[in-house]
C-alpha cells in the first residue's frame, strides 16, 4: 500500500480536509465584564490573604521547634515580615476595595448582614493578627541582639517564641479568616 502524500501536505490518499486549516483552532474569547474583573481581583485578594496567613503560620510553627539558634528564629521571623505580611496586606486591600465595588456592581446592599459581618471580621482579624505580629517583632529584635552576642540558644528566646498571647493572637486571626471566607462564600441571608 502506497500513500500518495503525507498528512502535513493536506492530501492523504487523495482526500482534502473539509475545513480550512486556519479556522480549526481559532477560538472566540468573550471579553470579560466589569463584574468578572472585580470578582477576579477580589478572589486574587482572598488568595493572597490566605496564602500569606498560611506562610506566616508555617514559619511560626517552624520557629516553635526547640533548640533553634537565635539566627534561625531571626531568619524565620524575617521571612514572615518580608513575604507573609506584604501578601496579607495586599490581599486585605484587594478584598476590601474590590469587595465593596462588587457589592455595588452586583446590587447587594451595604447594610446586608453578611457584608457587615465580613467587613467587621476582616478588620478584627487584621487587628488581632497585627497585635500578634508586633509581639513577634519584639521577639525578632531580641533574637537579633542574641545573634550579635554569639548566637547561642536561649531559653528566654524560646519562651518569647512560645508566648501564649502572641500565639493566640496569630492563630486566632487565622480562625477569624476561616470564618470570614465561609461568610463570603455562602453569603448567609443573601
Amino acid at each position: 500500500l502506497e500513500v500518495e502524500r503525507r498528512v502535513d501536505r493536506l492530501d492523504r490518499l487523495g482526500q482534502e480536509t473539509q475545513v480550512p486549516p486556519g479556522l480549526v483552532h481559532r477560538a472566540k474569547i468573550a471579553p470579560l465584564s466589569r463584574y468578572d474583573w472585580l470578582l477576579f481581583l477580589h478572589i486574587t485578594g482572598a488568595f493572597l490573604l490566605v496564602g500569606g496567613a498560611v506562610i506566616a503560620g508555617a514559619l511560626n510553627i517552624a520557629a516553635l521547634r526547640s533548640g533553634r539558634r537565635p539566627s534561625e528564629i531571626l531568619l524565620l521571623f524575617g521571612l514572615i515580615r518580608r513575604i507573609a505580611v506584604p501578601a496579607i496586606g495586599v490581599g486585605t486591600l484587594f478584598l476590601f476595595i474590590f469587595g465593596l465595588w462588587l457589592v455595588h456592581e452586583a446590587g447587594y446592599g451595604y447594610g446586608d448582614g453578611w457584608i457587615v459581618a465580613a467587613i467587621l471580621l476582616l478588620i478584627l482579624g487584621n487587628a488581632i493578627g497585627g497585635y500578634g505580629g508586633k509581639r513577634d517583632r519584639r521577639t525578632a529584635e531580641y533574637a537579633q541582639q542574641l545573634v550579635a552576642q554569639g548566637d547561642a540558644p536561649s531559653a528566654e528566646l524560646q519562651a518569647r517564641v512560645r508566648d501564649p498571647i502572641s500565639l493566640a493572637a496569630s492563630y486566632g486571626s487565622g480562625l477569624i479568616l476561616v470564618v470570614l471566607l465561609a461568610i463570603m462564600i455562602w453569603k448567609p441571608g443573601a
